[in-house]
């Protein structure tokens, strides 16, 4: 018993002496010490812990019924160009014709039930015969309603014996940056195939001039795709696949597709006038970065600035002066030249647009009439003739003229020199204050305008001036 009890003794002693060195020696002011180290440094930068759901729990869009729709929307457009070689001596005795059929592929979308089929003006080019292949395997003779080369868009037409299925135009203006997007074409006359991918840009300018506005994917479109539909995953026409961008002339990770908007509005202007009517703002200028806005000597950095007005143009009439920098057309945010060029794209003349803009400091909102285009340019002569700018007139000391944009007259060209830059200044001795000058000239002479051409006065690119007498 009294081992028993020594035992106990002893060991209640040493729980009580281990309790002792565990107080003394792991806390210090009645804290636990933790062994477990914790990262104290701050963080500068928003910062998300949330964890990332697995894949299959994604919420994947489903482009199985757009794509089902909109196969049978597009179709296979073939043009077949004759051309004529030189008749060599063996094609001569053998009797061989030396006409040669070129056969150039495409893709098109159908537009209304009764078979107007939108495609791109370059698949076309040329053709004397254009046929359609539809998803169905039918084969359709086209005919040409109309093209424009600018946008880069024709409308074409076949008679079909029933209803036709067709693309609905979706808002290619709410299309946003990162939305998912199908890219439909028909290249291979098989049947439309399918590829996936999102909007990368939108307002994108390839020529160098500011003469596009594309939507720029990472959709794999490959040459014979042009002309095809880029649609959303509702299913949407919000583009008309145009270009890619390729040392090699196959994909490499971006397509561009003329927008919805510009494209729907192209092809009403033709079938309802023949030809695309262009809605003039009528100013000048650029757009606005760090650099340019040293030069203007403005602090904003986006945005258009205006450098100077059409004489007689909407925005003259408006009010818009030199020195605004406009910030928004309608609901259109302007951060580069291509926002304000493409927008006013969709626009007719008499067409009224809001333009939100700065001036000395204070927002304004103006509303202006867009104008014809003929208020300061014309065609005359197989050149593209237009209105002084103000500040030109003024710097250069030139009272009066119209300034050559575009020369397509090889003789003009090759024989007097004449070219972009150069001005007009009079025409059989009468003095040509603008373009209503040159229309009236036009009016008066018709089709016999270059029969009737005498003398023809100019100031050249280095501000001489010559005149040109024609027998």
């Amino acid at each position: 018993m009294k081992k028993i009890l020594t035992l106990i003794l002893v060991s209640a002693l040493g729980g009580i002496m281990t309790l002792s060195a565990y107080k003394i020696f792991m806390e210090e002011d009645g804290q636990i010490q933790m062994t477990t180290s914790t990262d104290s440094t701050l963080s500068y930068f928003p910062t998300s812990s949330k964890a990332v759901a697995s894949y299959g729990t994604l919420n994947v869009p489903d482009f199985t019924e757009a794509a089902a729709n909109a196969v049978h929307n597009v179709v296979h457009v073939k043009n077949t160009t004759i051309s004529r070689a030189p008749m060599t001596l063996q094609d001569l005795f053998m009797g061989r014709n030396t006409e040669r059929a070129q056969v150039g592929t495409g893709s098109g979308v159908i537009i209304s039930p009764d078979g107007y089929i939108i495609t791109n003006n370059h698949v076309i080019t040329g053709a004397q015969q254009i046929s359609i292949a539809l998803n169905n395997n039918r084969i359709y003779t086209a005919e040409l309603i109309g093209t424009d080369e600018k946008t880069d868009i024709a409308l074409l037409k076949i008679d079909a014996d029933e209803d036709l299925p067709f693309a609905t135009f979706g808002d290619s203006d709410q299309a946003k940056v990162g939305e998912w997007v199908l890219a439909v074409g028909n290249p291979f006359n098989l049947t439309s195939t399918v590829t996936a991918g999102i909007i990368s840009a939108k307002s994108r300018d390839l020529s160098g001039v500011n003469a596009q506005s594309f939507i720029q994917t990472d959709a794999a479109v490959n040459p014979g795709n042009s002309g095809g539909a880029l649609v959303n995953t509702r299913g949407e026409l919000i583009g008309i696949n145009t270009a890619i961008t390729s040392q090699t002339g196959s994909y490499i990770g971006y397509s561009f597709a003329v927008p919805s908007n510009i494209a729907r509005k192209v092809v009403e202007d033709i079938m309802e006038f023949g030809n695309v009517q262009n809605g003039i703002l009528g100013v000048r200028g650029g757009e606005l970065n760090s650099k340019s806005a040293e030069t203007f000597e403005v602090n904003v950095t986006q945005g258009f600035y205006v450098s100077d007005v059409e004489e007689r143009s909407g925005a003259e009439k408006a009010g818009i002066r030199k020195g605004d920098i406009i910030k928004k057309i309608d609901n259109i945010t302007i951060s580069k030249f291509s926002d304000l060029s493409g927008y006013l794209s969709t626009k007719r003349p008499d067409d009224v647009v809001n333009l939100t803009l700065i001036r000395s400091g204070s927002e304004k909102v103006i509303p202006v009439t867009l104008s014809k285009s003929e208020i300061s340019t014309v065609d005359f002569l197989d050149m593209q003739l237009r209105n002084i700018p103000s500040n030109l007139k003024k710097s250069a000391n030139i009272a009066h003229g119209v300034v050559v944009i575009k020369n397509d007259n090889y003789a003009l060209y090759k024989s007097l020199g004449i070219n972009r830059g150069y001005i007009i200044t009079e025409i059989n001795d009468q003095k040509i204050n603008d373009v209503d000058d040159i229309i009236k000239l036009k009016q008066k002479y018709g089709d016999d305008i270059e029969k009737n051409l005498k003398k023809l006065s100019i100031i050249n690119s280095s501000g001489q001036k010559e005149s040109f007498i024609f027998k």
